[in-house]
């Protein structure tokens, strides 16, 4: 029985400025309180994930690393789907998940609305297909 690696390398992330200048310039937004989510389809066959927390409401780095780590480790769980939508397709997506809460979440309810964004992005996927 093989078993799938849940990965987040990084060829995964995205480090480009010009990736998150087109990103959200060109890119379309998705809106699930307390996360909002910017993506755009790509034309090489890469799957790319951010993630982001402003200062405004968590002053300490502590909180704002914190929730990019529940953040990631949700998303590292469930992009499988999503990825293998996109290889069949030989499309790719960047995505980039900001925390706009005030408060400090608990992972329960990051991964609940992290699977509900994915969810989303793969309708929006297969409507634009």
């Amino acid at each position: 029985m093989p078993t799938t690696r849940h990965t987040l390398g990084s060829r995964e992330r995205i480090k480009s400025r010009k990736r998150m200048e087109q990103l959200f310039r060109e890119g379309r937004a998705l809106q699930v309180p307390p996360l909002r989510a910017s993506y755009i389809l790509l034309e090489e066959p890469v799957l790319q994930f951010g993630v982001g927390v402003g200062t405004r409401h968590f002053k300490k780095a502590v909180d704002r690393n914190r929730i990019k780590r529940l953040l990631r480790e949700a998303y590292r769980l469930q992009k499988q789907p999503l990825q293998e939508a996109l290889q069949k397709t030989n499309r790719g997506l960047a995505l980039f998940v900001m925390y706009t809460g005030r408060e400090l979440p608990d992972y329960h309810r990051v991964y609940e609305k992290m699977t509900y964004v994915l969810a989303q992005l793969h309708q929006q996927f297969h409507e634009i297909r």
